[in-house]
């Protein structure tokens, strides 16, 4: 269990990366100028031999192109290693100029807004949270928070907003990531808000949304463990049950936004009230308004309307731990259901890695054995290996900071795009 963000590195002075180390499988769309640009910022620092041989081109075309990438002041050259021998000149490595460009991540949540500022090598330098009410909030007390949190982190860099170059924002429900327009969350009074919209009226900055369980399985593959893999899963249980997928090394979408929406696949026919406003979802068994609706039974005490269901689950989680089998059973039901997602997701994508993340997954009935023996029942897995799950419970901050990978892989593009048309 982790309770602080990933971290890039050891030493500012030799830079582990960040980004995908594995390549895109099959058809890679970017241009090879961007390859070789991500190449050099996911290995940290990296020698043109090194590029020449990863993206297997010549050395010429390695030179030229990490040329106009120093002309355009995105990368840099940096001496090397020293040789063993300690004979001859060091060999000249190139790593990303930080400072060349700045973005901000923030993760929108029902209770704890959080956000990141970081350089173009994925350092980073400030960040801010700001606690809001439990309830359903209009489009522009939205964006009011955001400014809040904008502004702390602007402060805390002493920087402005015409130094960055892209904000990014995750938050739950369902999300037109190409129109930034959320169709709908839970924490939203109206449908089909156009979050883009408003915050172009606020700042000429450009706004990227998306998903927030989206967002942390890109903290995962940019700075965690699944830098190193092709295809992996994560799960995430808080205020709702959310779902990210990454496979042959890209994050996957669908087509309409409304892809991978785990929390909402039914597991129960008028089964529990979500929400969504719909019954028998997923989440309507694992999310903590679900574990606070059954705790106030348990209990024997109704949540009151302005208490926080934090609260309510941690007394719950008293109760189970000594020895109350109302409170335990409410736990072990739920992991029953969540035994039942993951093998839906194991037999639906069959992923190297299932990574089970939020703050829920503290309550260790979530991940018991048994929850672990039941999932591998329910999957056609017999004389194969079983899929493994990890349990990251990592802090609040690793949901913006995977917004910070969504907004250096768009400004990223839309850079090298602009110097290709020129």
């Amino acid at each position: 269990m982790y309770d602080t963000p990933l971290k890039q590195g050891d030493s500012a002075d030799h830079p582990t990366g960040c980004g995908p180390v594995l390549p895109v499988m099959g058809r890679d769309t970017t241009t090879l100028r961007q390859q070789v640009f991500d190449y050099v910022r996911a290995s940290g620092r990296a020698a043109r031999a090194d590029v020449t041989r990863a993206l297997g081109i010549s050395a010429g075309s390695a030179t030229t192109l990490t040329a106009d990438l120093i002309a355009r002041g995105m990368l840099r050259e940096v001496e090397g290693l020293a040789r063993e021998q300690g004979r001859g000149r060091p060999p000249v490595a190139l790593e990303v100029v930080p400072d060349c460009k700045h973005v901000i991540g923030i993760k929108l949540s029902d209770e704890t807004h959080t956000a990141v500022l970081t350089d173009f090598a994925g350092n980073v330098l400030a960040d801010a949270s700001f606690t809001t009410p439990l309830a359903r909030k209009d489009l522009h007390v939205i964006l009011d928070e955001m400014d809040t949190l904008i502004a702390d982190l602007l402060k805390s860099a002493q920087m402005q907003i015409a130094d960055i170059s892209a904000v990014a924002v995750g938050l739950s429900g369902i999300v037109d990531h190409v129109t930034g327009t959320v169709v709908w969350s839970p924490f939203l009074t109206k449908r089909d808000a156009d979050l883009n919209a408003g915050f172009a009226a606020r700042h000429a900055c450009p706004l990227f949304v998306d998903n927030d369980a989206n967002m942390l399985t890109l903290a995962e593959l940019w700075f965690g463990v699944g830098r190193d893999l092709s295809n992996f899963a994560v799960v995430t249980i808080e205020h709702g049950v959310g779902m990210g997928i990454v496979i042959d090394n890209r994050l996957f979408r669908g087509s309409r936004g409304m892809g991978l929406e785990l929390g909402h696949t039914k597991v129960q026919l008028d089964g529990a009230l979500c929400r969504c406003g719909q019954r028998g979802c997923l989440e309507a068994y694992l999310a903590d308004y679900a574990l606070a609706r059954e705790a106030a039974t348990a209990l024997d005490d109704p949540i009151a309307p302005n208490q926080h269901q934090h609260t309510t689950l941690e007394r719950l989680y008293a109760q189970a731990k000594a020895g109350n089998k109302a409170a335990s059973t409410i736990f072990q039901r739920a992991g029953r259901y969540l035994s039942v997602g993951l093998s839906n997701v194991v037999q639906l994508f069959d992923p190297e890695l299932i990574i089970l993340s939020g703050e829920r997954m503290r309550y260790d009935y979530l991940y018991a054995d048994t929850v672990m023996k039941d999932m591998q029942s329910l999957t056609l897995s017999d004389g194969r290996s079983p899929c493994p799950v990890e349990i990251h419970g990592w802090g609040d901050l690793v949901w913006a900071r995977g917004a910070t990978a969504l907004a250096l892989s768009e400004v990223t593009t839309a850079t090298l795009s602009e110097a290709r048309a020129q």
